[in-house]
Parts: C-alpha cells; structure tokens; sequence
C-alpha cells in the first residue's frame, strides 16, 4: 500500500498552521519528527507545523520519492465560472443596513464577483452568512472555530431549519474560511445533515396539459410550454436568446448552464407555433422573453407567478412550480420509452444516479407488478 500524507489548514490561536494527516507508519512518523517548528494538536488528533513557503517547500523535498503528499485539500481552489450571466453585487453594497447591523466584509463581495457565481447564489450566500456574523456580531471572524459553527448550526436545528438551508449555511462560511482567506478545506470536520431523499414532484400529463391549454397569454403560454416540453429550469428559460431557437433542427441550445455545460434539448412543434405568434406580438430584442425594459430579462418572480396561477386555473390543488414542470417532463418521457441515458443528455445531469430518481415515479415501473389481491 502507497504511503500518503495529507495536508489541512488549521487555524490556532489566530495564525495559519499546516495540519498533517496520516496512517500510523514508522517511515512517515521518523520523516515528521524531522520538520521544524512541530506540535500535536489534541482537537484536530494531528501534528501540525508553520504554514509558510520554506516549510511548505522543505515537506516536499523531505516526503519526495518515499511518501505521496496529497495536496488536493489544501491547494484547492475552482476555476472561474464561464457564465454569460452578469453578476450583480452592487446592490448588496448600496443597501441600508438597520443600526447595529454586520454587513458582509468586501472581500466576500469581491470573491463572489471574481469568481462569477450565479447572482441567486450570491444572494444566498450573502444572506446566509450575514445571518451568522450577525450571530457573532462582535466576535472577530478569524477567531471563529469549529464549535463556533456548531454552535450555530445547532442554533438553525433548534429553529427547525431545513436540511438544504443548513447545508447553505455551511456552503457560505466555508466560503468565507476558504476561498476568501484563502484556507481550504479548515472546517472539514464540520458535520452535516444526513441527505434527504425525496421523491420528485410530478403532474400526471393531463394537469400539464391543462396547464398550458388554460393559459390564454401568448407570452405566459410559451414559458409553460417550454418549461414542460423542454425539460428547462427557470434560469435556463431567463437566459435564452432568439439564436438558440433552431427551427430546422427542432432544437433548443442551452447555453453555460449548471455546472457550466452547453446541451441541447428537444423543441415541441405546437411550442414552435405560440413562439412565432408571440415573437410577432412583442417583438424581444436580445432575450427571448424580456422584461418592460428591452433588451432585459424576465424577472424569475414574473415565471413563478406564471405557473402558480396556471396551476390553480388548472384546478391543481398542489402548488405547481417551474421545476414540477421540469420533472413531469422526464417522468413522461419515461413513461413513453425514452431511456435514462437520452433523458439525463435532455435534462443536462451529470450523472446517471440523478436521472434515475425518475423511475421511482415513473407508473409504468409498476405496471408489471402483480396485484396481490387479484
């Protein structure tokens, strides 16, 4: 078996520390008693040493040939974000804050923009993290610890936030801790909350249909039509262009989408023909649906409004959302024969496992299921 070492960043007493991971090894262990400036920590259960360029250089010349270093914690760092989206942090900057108020630090700012984060993930992750140095209003963040974060995970818990809003709240101040200070992977040890495992929500194809047919507005009946027979999500929808509308190939080109991937996906035919009434009847500019400003997109909150009072129009009790649509749209097309493989390309997953949810509700995985009771 390879020996390795594996290197952490550790925060004591307010100085940047280098923690070292590794099996019980002699050789290991005889090469790290050589390191100056060595300490244990009883909190992380690891040596430690400065964090500076000569140790950090003197670790691989001394590990060099006899013990793999693994950098990958410590050197981590994602690539820019290639988006056509504009991030917009502005207006975080420009806000009125009530008296007393901890703001997000600029550097959070600034990062956010850097790396062209999505602007729904910037407004996420400024809040949630607002809402934690607000918690430790007058603490000085660097000092901050693991049971500091505990403390108000535990806090959230308590509040019954959650699953997903714990884990964002997580997501922000790793961010702060390792990407704006530039220390990745400090709070490793930090626990969260076990995955949940929910069944998607899906219509049955007549509410879908009822949906659309009950929408008299050319503009809102295009939206919901694509949202449902294109599999898109409501961002994707926001940031479609004229050009991405291929008539001849009966395509739909989604351009920079999650995880920063171009596909492709289907084009309905009766979609098609509201898309030439409506183009002809407003006219959009750069974006295929615009704002009152042109040339701007359509706000989010404008589409979940759409499909909201589709829905109800539909006489659909549940609440119906963008991302309903989207999932009815796979579970239909699996229930009509398309396989996961052509479905997961349609709906942009990068794997397979997330594509598979849908033969969980897919009725025709229990068509073949004897009854019992017959």
């Amino acid at each position: 078996m390879e020996r390795s070492i594996t290197l952490k960043h550790l925060m004591i007493d307010n100085k940047k520390y280098i923690g070292l991971q590794y099996q019980a090894d002699r050789i290991i262990q005889a090469l790290v008693d050589g390191l100056p400036g060595l300490e244990w920590s009883n909190q992380y259960n690891l040596y430690y040493i400065p964090n500076n360029k000569p140790t950090l250089n003197l670790i691989f010349e001394r590990f060099k040939g006899i013990v793999w270093v693994n950098g990958n914690y410590f050197f981590r760092d994602s690539p820019l974000k290639d988006t056509s989206e504009s991030v917009d942090v502005n207006w975080f900057r420009k806000r009125t804050y009530r008296e007393g108020f901890r703001p997000c630090p600029e550097d959070y700012l600034k990062k956010l923009e850097l790396k062209k984060y999505a602007n729904s993930t910037v407004k996420n992750y400024v809040k949630s993290f607002e809402a934690f140095i607000n918690y430790y209003k007058n603490e000085d963040l660097v000092a901050l610890n693991e049971n500091d974060v505990r403390d108000y995970l535990q806090k959230l818990v308590q509040e019954k936030r959650s699953n997903s809003y714990i884990n964002q709240a997580i997501n922000a101040i790793k961010f702060y801790y390792e990407v704006v200070l530039g220390m990745p992977n400090r709070f490793y040890a930090i626990e969260r909350p076990r995955k949940e495992h929910k069944l998607p929500k899906v219509l049955s194809k007549q509410d879908a249909m009822a949906i659309i047919n009950n929408t008299k507005n050319i503009k809102h009946r295009c939206i919901l039509g694509l949202l449902y027979a294109s599999g898109l999500r409501r961002s994707e929808l926001l940031n479609l262009k004229l050009s991405d509308i291929d008539s001849k190939r009966m395509s739909i080109k989604i351009r920079q989408s999650k995880n920063n991937k171009d596909r492709m996906t289907i084009l309905s035919k009766s979609v098609l023909d509201d898309l030439r009434v409506y183009y002809k009847a407003y006219l959009p500019k750069k974006y295929l649906f615009e704002g009152p400003e042109p040339g701007k997109r359509y706000s989010p909150s404008s589409v979940l409004k759409i499909v909201y009072k589709a829905g109800k129009r539909a006489g659909i009790k549940e609440r119906v959302s963008p991302h309903m649509l989207r999932h009815s749209f796979a579970t239909h097309l699996l229930e009509n024969g398309t396989s996961l493989r052509h479905i997961q390309i349609l709906l942009g997953h990068n794997s397979s496992k997330t594509t598979e949810i849908y033969t969980h509700v897919a009725t025709n995985t229990f068509m073949n299921v004897k009854d019992l009771l017959s």
